[in-house]
């Protein structure tokens, strides 16, 4: 497709945009929470290394969830009016997706399989405070969930098949702390998403279901009651 592609990751801090036009990738990570104000400065700067502007954007793929109800009904509306005005192609997809895809492309999760065919992938982020998401990828189990610490610990060591997981704990850290060795991680780079990996999923247009359904899983009001 002609044009510019444009991936953002407005679901926490830090922000995250990234443009590629015939080729050349620029991008950009900014630190805080409120995307509102961060978003657009951060974007006009990338179109002008680019020598691009928002109507030569012919595709944008966002993060529709989970992370805070604000950041990501930032990314949602921005699309829905590149959609509307600018005739964009527009693709939504989950951390729980783009985390996996990480995963499953280290050198260490082939191995990893090989030695464990019965094994699944999960995705474990930190939310809030003590409250974590969770996705693991299999036929059967419940899908996305908001838990609690506990109930996390819980429903991963009941869990009855091998698992590689990936993610991060609080302030990005690695799950090491939280998880105490009792599975196999995936590497760190692989934890955090990385402007490539949205690039390529909008190459292959992943994402093509839904692309503007929001996966907020913690609702607004929690959100709201935790801001002093």
């Amino acid at each position: 497709m002609p044009g510019c592609t444009l991936v953002m990751d407005t679901s926490a801090s830090p922000l995250l945009v990234a443009l590629e036009k015939d080729g050349k990738v620029f991008s950009a990570r900014r630190t805080g929470i409120k995307q509102e104000k961060l978003l657009f400065p951060v974007l006009n700067r990338l179109l002008g290394k680019a020598e691009a502007s928002l109507p030569d954007i012919s595709r944008v793929l966002i993060i529709r969830g989970p992370g805070r109800f604000t950041g990501i009904r930032i990314a949602l509306t921005f699309a829905s009016m590149m959609q509307m005005l600018n005739h964009t192609q527009v693709l939504g997809v989950t951390l729980f997706e783009v985390l996996a895809y990480q995963a499953q492309h280290t050198r260490s999760y082939p191995q990893w399989c090989k030695q464990h065919p019965t094994g699944r992938l999960a995705v474990v982020l930190h939310a809030f405070r003590e409250e974590y998401f969770l996705q693991i990828l299999d036929d059967t189990h419940a899908g996305p969930q908001w838990l609690g610490r506990g109930e996390l610990l819980r429903q991963l060591a009941q869990y009855p098949l091998p698992l590689f997981i990936v993610g991060t704990d609080s302030g990005f850290q690695p799950l090491e702390g939280l998880l105490e060795n009792q599975y196999t991680l995936a590497p760190y780079r692989a934890c955090r998403v990385q402007a490539r990996t949205l690039l390529q999923l909008a190459q292959a247009e992943i994402g093509t279901e839904q692309p503007l359904e929001p996966l907020y899983l913690k609702p607004a009001r929690f959100e709201l009651e935790g801001v002093k």
